[in-house]
């Protein structure tokens, strides 16, 4: 009888997912009236949702009709993506509240704030709900579902409907991710059968590289909620702060053979920032959630693969700050029909999952919308208790020498809310000299508290061993800034202007026209965009490997390793011409540029020195396509073309052959498979010059191509288990292994052509592979090495101590006139590892001026 009744539920299950029966919106929505004057996604698509997908056009259009057609609905238009596809978002209500909708952002925010909420009376305040749909473009069954929702929302007559808007603000984000969204549209139609195949060998469902998921630059959007550096991320957290909701929701989907997943995740995972009342609400919206999919016969697990430890994803984010985040899962059909472990997956049996959840949602906001606005209320009250009994009253963090970098720091921080101060005199802190002007102060105390817990977390032992993300990300390390926390030494009497708005450093010349050269240090983050810039005006430019006291017209100055030099003489250009290339290079570079008033120097190398290496043009490759990472590729390709303003050509590395190898000087492998790259003409490319950057895995391929000596030490093996484990426990013991996202210190040679623009020895370093490489013979080949103890944030198993201990993240090989950099560690990672992005920019501009005696050969 049990096998009977699994064998009819599986029948259920699969007999919706076939093209069997005709897909209408009976098929999707409840069974209810609707007003005739809204139209149908039907009507204006010319098709029924789900016969075809979507494009991000489409959407625009049925939104614009759908506002204009409904006084539930407003359209707003809240960013703009790299591709210049506008971001919006509906606010969707009853009119009555539309037309009160200031007034209700208003009195929600001051819910959040414990100074005001007190008395506040929550019996009639409207519920915040912020729905938003596939975030990865390759998960289409989100947004094209989220259409039919916003019309059943528009157009439902119905008691039910009429209670959620009166008692709901929902703020609907229909395609969080509109460039990776349409890319997959096209891909999914363009190979679209008439007569449908489910054969998953289909070209359909085998998109080509980089594929939909990610955003124009690949990046993964669901990651970048907390850090904020994507354009789609920035509009989209104003939105959050902006309204504080009380449930964010996110539909996702995953591999075609799964089922759905709902919120919660696995218990032992969640961030202990995040309070257990969270969880207990979570739990409590899934009963709606579960009540929805048996009623139509769906399958769904919950506390299974997901977790809520990373605040970056978008169903974390929310936990930190008194909202809910509920993560939905479904099963893919990556197109529009595929056979799986579950019979025939249909785009419209995906779509209609996301439906219904998103449905069951509204209606668990309405049923607990007490219990949910007094959690945030709580919440917040609950944190400025937490933060006046916290030992620590304040952050202090600064840099000396690179106030981009530190702005770039306090503008995501203000982006999230955290209230901040500048320094208003100089301290010392635990050892370190914080100088007035170039620091900043987070108090503690404050609505943001458990938000600046998560973005200054440093843990290092945890319950779980396993992680669905990193185990670390804490973002002043990401910055590579000095920061301490301050207990009784904060006074209020440090505090100086309130932070609101942060700009970059103005450059500018210091000097004039007449001078002997031109010089300007290597420290600014921005400083690349500045030489490139030079570089573009085929101005000669040299690079100090050592340091000296140079004269200047205001007095003497010292200048470091890595100093940028521009002399006046046999120079394409010159005087007020020569002046006005020097004045755009500091304004791209916001740096300062310093005339020198003599080649003489007090001290150090003088101008003239043979230790003034002059600088070639660098002109680059970047391997793309199969096999490589197009995630890695994406953070290398972001970096060099949004922050640096240089062109990258992206070649497949199928075409990497001679005659194109010869039009380029580097070439950058990100972390990626090259099994069947031609060896041969890479190794006569460095040998006539090139510089090749292999990155994390590349440089396997380096190590077994024979280009560089490379030697890997020996993998752990988890010695906990002896004689017979346990079958239940493989998979987690295994996983226990992996070194899925952590922060290691190194130690930097900072005499090194790779250290230029570096101060500190120490440098944190995002480090996320079980691979480890041991030093060089030759001393001097290896510029960064791990400490002898480098943990410090994140998992890192106890097996991998001994391993991790002094092992190089950057060594330095060498084939004839050419050089091998490779490294071992992500430097770009997620755009918001700025700390370690200039020893990219050292590779390609300074790789070639490595010494040949300092390399391993």
């Amino acid at each position: 009888m049990r096998q009977l009744l699994i064998f009819i539920l599986l029948i259920k299950l699969c007999i919706p997912t076939a093209f069997t029966q005709p897909v209408n919106l009976g098929y999707y929505l409840p069974e209810t009236d609707y007003d005739p004057s809204v139209p149908t996604p039907e009507s204006v698509f010319g098709h029924q949702v789900g016969e075809w997908h979507l494009s991000h056009d489409k959407l625009l259009m049925y939104y614009e009709k759908l506002a204009a057609a409904s006084d539930k609905i407003t359209l707003h238009e809240y960013a703009r993506t790299h591709e210049n596809r506008p971001l919006l978002y509906l606010t969707i209500s009853s009119k009555e509240n539309q037309d009160n909708i200031q007034a209700i952002q208003n009195q929600h925010v001051a819910l959040c704030d414990p100074t005001r909420s007190g008395d506040l009376n929550i019996e009639n305040m409207p519920l915040v709900l912020y729905q938003g749909f596939s975030i990865h473009g390759n998960e289409p069954s989100g947004a094209n579902g989220a259409t039919l929702v916003a019309y059943y929302l528009a157009a439902a007559q119905n008691a039910e409907v009429k209670e959620l808007l009166d008692n709901t603000v929902i703020l609907f984000d229909p395609c969080y991710n509109p460039d990776g969204f349409h890319r997959f549209s096209t891909w999914a139609n363009m190979h679209k059968n008439k007569h449908l195949t489910s054969d998953n060998a289909d070209r359909e469902y085998r998109e080509s590289w980089p594929r939909g998921r990610t955003n124009h630059y690949w990046f993964d959007l669901n990651r970048d909620w907390l850090p904020g550096q994507q354009p789609e991320s920035v509009g989209r957290i104003a939105n959050f702060q902006k309204w504080k909701p009380n449930i964010l929701t996110d539909h996702h989907e995953m591999g075609t053979n799964a089922t759905f997943f709902f919120m919660p995740g696995i218990q032992s995972r969640v961030n202990p920032v995040t309070p257990k009342k969270n969880q207990e609400l979570t739990f409590k919206i899934g009963e709606f959630h579960a009540e929805a999919l048996d009623e139509i016969g769906s399958l769904y697990y919950t506390e299974e693969s997901y977790d809520d430890f990373y605040y970056g994803k978008g169903s974390t984010y929310p936990d930190a700050q008194g909202c809910i985040g509920i993560l939905f899962e479904q099963a893919s059909s990556r197109g529009h029909l595929q056979d799986t472990e579950n019979g025939e997956l249909s785009f419209p049996f995906t779509i209609r999952n996301q439906v219904r959840t998103a449905l069951s949602t509204q209606k668990a906001a309405v049923a607990l919308r007490t219990d949910l606005l007094t959690f945030q209320r709580d919440f917040y009250k609950d944190a400025i208790k937490e933060a006046q009994k916290d030992s620590r009253k304040a952050f202090i963090v600064g840099e000396k020498h690179d106030q981009a970098r530190l702005a770039r720091f306090a503008e995501m921080l203000r982006r999230q809310s955290v209230e901040m101060y500048e320094l208003s005199q100089n301290v010392n802190v635990k050892g370190t000299e914080y100088e007035a002007g170039k620091a900043y102060i987070i108090p503690l105390e404050q609505a943001q508290y458990k938000l600046i817990q998560g973005m200054f977390q440093r843990i290092t032992t945890f319950t779980d061993s396993v992680f669905y993300d990193v185990s670390a990300w804490t973002l002043p390390l990401a910055f590579n800034l000095e920061y301490d926390e301050m207990g009784s030494a904060f006074s209020k009497n440090i505090l100086g202007n309130k932070v609101d708005e942060v700009s970059l450093p103005a450059g500018k010349v210091s000097g004039s026209p007449e001078d002997f050269a031109y010089a300007f240090e290597w420290d600014e983050y921005y400083a690349p965009a500045a030489l490139y810039h030079l570089q573009k005006n085929e101005l000669l430019v040299k690079v100090a490997s050592k340091p000296f006291l140079g004269k200047t017209a205001s007095g003497e100055r010292r200048f470091n390793y890595g100093t940028i030099i521009v002399p006046t003489q046999n120079q394409p250009k010159s005087g007020k011409e020569l002046f006005t290339v020097l004045q755009k290079a500091a304004e791209l570079g916001h740096v300062e540029i310093h005339g020198l008033t003599s080649g003489l120097t007090s001290t150090g190398i003088d101008l003239g020195s043979r230790n003034m290496e002059a600088l070639r043009k660098p002109k680059v490759m970047l391997l793309v396509d199969d096999g490589v990472s197009s995630y890695d590729a994406g953070e290398i390709w972001h970096l060099l073309d949004t922050r640096y303003g240089m062109p990258v050509t992206k070649v497949a590395v199928e075409m990497a052959k001679e005659p194109v190898l010869d039009r380029f000087n580097v070439v950058i492998m990100p972390s990626g498979n090259y099994q069947d790259f031609d060896t041969e003409t890479m190794r006569n490319w460095i040998k006539k010059g090139g510089t090749l950057i292999a990155n994390e895995s590349a440089v396997n391929w380096v190590e077994g191509r024979k280009l560089s000596t490379v030697k890997f030490k020996e993998k752990p093996v988890d010695k906990r288990i002896e004689g017979r484990g346990d079958y239940i426990n493989a998979s987690s013991n295994n996983a226990a292994l992996n070194l899925s996202g952590a922060i290691f210190e190194g130690e930097l040679d900072l005499t090194h052509p790779m250290a230029y623009g570096y101060r500190r020895a120490q440098l944190p370093i995002f480090r996320s592979s079980n691979q480890f490489i041991e030093p060089t013979k030759n001393v001097y080949a290896t510029p960064l090495a791990y400490s002898q103890n480098p943990l410090m944030a994140g998992y890192m198993h106890r097996d991998f101590e001994k391993t991790a201990s002094g092992s190089a993240s950057i060594i330095i090989g060498a084939q004839g006139s050419g050089k091998v950099i490779m490294m071992q560690d992500n430097t770009n990672f997620r755009a918001f590892w700025y700390g370690t992005n200039k020893l990219l920019a050292n590779a390609i501009f300074f790789g070639n001026t490595i010494s040949s005696q300092t390399v391993e050969r």
